[in-house]
């Protein structure tokens, strides 16, 4: 019998990677989709015609229990690093439908926001990293014991508390990431994109402070690939890899490399100036208040997040290969585009 994996969010940007990776390699696995409704179903029908779809949404908890039961396989990306609801129903579902010997496993989405909780708790924005880096293989207790004002930390600590015998699980947390998505619906990220799109409005790239704040980076592609990686060990079933791979050390950052905020920004006024979108290349520098005015994701601009993906490196053999600076080009021209711009000045 062919896996069964239930996915919710595959018409958002990670979730409709994730399904498409998914799909492109594994098409005989059996996909359950929660959708919201009709017009989401349609979409996502149109695409992937043998999957199964379901209809609901994240306060759903009786339809997320029994999909979680039925399903061999649970990867959640809809609001899944800050929904409580849907995690709880998750979990029971999971350890309702599952036992020792046929476990359910529970690849949880969070995100490295979660590493900005020293930042935030003293207001501090646009400064270099204050702490240690944080590493995921040699130091992992010190991402599964991060302080409860931390983002996310709440439904982090839930799928931590979960993990058992029955219900194997897993937490995979991305940094910034880019790149086009392959998904039915949304195929666009939101941080580096927000700041292109700001840049192409007002005709000049935004610095938060100094600019000096650190993040890490992945390519949905990359991401997704992991995603992939981690089915493929599930299947194995190398019972070696378990107290790896899930549990108390499951915990999985995922980056290619490090950017600071700044740099970013420079880079993007100095690819809309050579695409003929804006007439300068000098950087504006922004507030708090002016951050907020943007929303909370211009507020991880001046924000550290800076870790280390080591561990799935070594246990699944990820290898990821595109570097945010080759894509800021094709980001810059897509914004302009989205916003039906018209190249302006001439070099």
């Amino acid at each position: 019998m062919p896996p069964k994996i239930f996915i919710t969010g595959v018409t958002g940007y990670i979730g409709g990677d994730v399904l498409y990776a998914l799909n492109e390699t594994h098409p005989e696995y059996e996909y359950t989709v929660m959708v919201r409704g009709s017009e989401k179903g349609t979409m996502v029908a149109a695409a992937y015609p043998k999957a199964r779809l379901v209809y609901g949404n994240l306060e759903n908890a009786a339809l997320l229990e029994e999909e979680s039961a039925k399903a061999d396989i649970v990867i959640d990306t809809a609001d899944s690093s800050d929904h409580l609801g849907a995690a709880k129903a998750i979990s029971k579902g999971l350890a309702a439908g599952h036992t020792g010997e046929k476990p359910g496993y529970w690849l949880h989405l969070s995100g490295t926001g979660v590493l900005c909780w020293k930042d935030r708790d003293t207001n501090t924005y646009g400064e270099p990293p204050s702490q240690p880096e944080y590493d995921d293989l040699d130091k992992v207790s010190d991402l599964t014991s991060l302080p409860d004002t931390a983002w996310h930390r709440g439904v982090d600590k839930l799928v931590l508390a979960a993990s058992s015998d029955v219900v194997k699980t897993a937490i995979i947390c991305p940094p910034a990431i880019y790149g086009r998505g392959r998904g039915p619906d949304n195929q666009r990220s939101i941080q580096v994109y927000l700041l292109t799109e700001t840049t192409l409005k007002q005709g000049q790239a935004p610095q938060f402070g100094r600019g000096l704040s650190e993040w890490g980076n992945v390519h949905i592609h990359d991401l997704s690939n992991l995603y992939t990686l981690f089915v493929d060990a599930i299947i194995a079933n190398k019972s070696e890899l378990d107290t790896e791979l899930f549990g108390p050390k499951g915990y999985f950052l995922v980056e290619n490399g490090h950017h600071v905020w700044g740099e970013v920004s420079k880079q993007v006024a100095e690819e809309g100036y050579k695409q003929g979108f804006i007439k300068t290349k000098e950087v504006i520098q922004i507030t708090l208040d002016g951050a907020r005015e943007l929303g909370v994701a211009a507020l991880t601009w001046g924000l550290n997040s800076k870790g280390h993906a080591k561990r799935a490196r070594k246990y699944l053999g990820w290898n990821p290969r595109k570097r945010l600076k080759d894509e800021i080009p094709d980001i810059v021209a897509s914004e302009a585009v989205r916003l039906g711009l018209k190249i302006r000045y001439r070099l």
